[in-house]
């Protein structure tokens, strides 16, 4: 049995990770300011702002982790300025202090993000960012405080592409609600091809970072997602093929306009599923190189057709 803590075990990622992990013995606790999302995993969480120097100290040195697996951010992208996003940086450094302090700490995998560079973009090196919203800024500054910081003891740095499966929320779940509602339509050409990951995969490859040696995983970056990039147009087929639902074509110039449509309400506070950043997206491909996460995670566990319908029961089940 070893000693995990989780930063943000209450998320989509740590929800599933909690859940791994403890089905396999070990002993768990989540340090979040949310609670979980299942009721099993409600006595392993501690309420903790990341922030808050004092509490994090106490809870951390107190319970002598081995291992460390932080999630914790915050990942929306409506925020204005980089103070919005202080637990990616402040809270960051609080907790590379923190983790100093650990004598039995054997490793640390520290969560960033794709959008440390804008979509389409491929960086020369992991040292290469151009991120397009604040929150991929904020990212910026996780990965440089612990590359800066460099901690002697062994870490690693994942940045999960866009990951799917249930218990995910908002932007990722509005694909399947869309198509699953009859209001996906494709826009031909225009369709694109990008990394996504299955959660359960992303899961096997972050255990497979864990008890590596130095040499394989010591101050490495990892893209995480699934190793063949979706086309966008036969993914939403095999949803709506589940379901028995067949997907219109329409001309693009009407996804354009809904964009114009979408920005216009966005100033007035209105939400609307389109936007201009949102189509930009859509028809933009955003492929990753995932050779280095491949030779230590070869075998992924989940096909996308098995992810697709374990999705959609548990979508149902939501709804009764």
């Amino acid at each position: 049995m070893k000693r995990y803590l989780l930063t943000g075990g209450s998320g989509f990622i740590g929800t599933h990770l909690m859940k791994s992990l403890l089905s396999q013995g070990h002993q768990v606790i989540n340090l979040d300011y949310k609670p979980p999302k299942l009721k099993e995993q409600q006595d392993l969480w501690i309420e903790l702002d990341l922030c808050d120097n004092d509490s994090m100290h106490k809870t951390i040195i107190e319970y002598n982790p081995e291992y460390v697996i932080h999630l914790a951010a915050r990942t929306d992208l409506n925020g204005k300025s980089l103070e919005e996003y202080q637990v990616n940086t402040d809270g960051v450094t609080t907790l590379l202090n923190c983790l100093e302090k650990c004598k039995n700490l054997k490793q640390v995998i520290f969560t960033s993000s794709m959008y440390v560079c804008q979509p389409g973009y491929t960086p020369r090196d992991y040292d290469d960012y151009l991120p397009h919203t604040i929150y991929g800024r904020s990212k910026v500054i996780t990965e440089k405080l612990i590359k800066k910081r460099n901690p002697n003891y062994i870490w690693s740095i994942i940045r999960p592409t866009s990951i799917w499966g249930p218990y995910f929320g908002e932007p990722y779940n509005q694909f399947f609600n869309i198509v699953l509602s009859k209001s996906y339509f494709h826009m031909g050409s225009k369709a694109c091809k990008k990394t996504y990951g299955y959660i359960e995969n992303t899961i096997y490859q972050i255990e497979s970072l864990l008890d590596k040696s130095a040499q394989e995983v010591h101050s490495k970056v990892f893209y995480l997602g699934d190793y063949e990039p979706y086309k966008i147009e036969e993914w939403a087929n095999e949803i709506a093929a589940i379901e028995n639902i067949k997907i219109p074509n329409i001309p693009f110039f009407i996804f354009k306009l809904a964009g114009y449509f979408g920005d216009a309400l966005k100033i007035i506070g209105v939400t609307f599923p389109m936007t201009s950043f949102r189509l930009q997206n859509m028809t933009t491909d955003n492929v990753f190189d995932l050779s280095q996460i491949q030779r230590l995670a070869p075998n992924l566990p989940i096909s996308r057709e098995v992810g697709n319908k374990k999705t959609i029961e548990w979508i149902k089940s939501q709804e009764i």
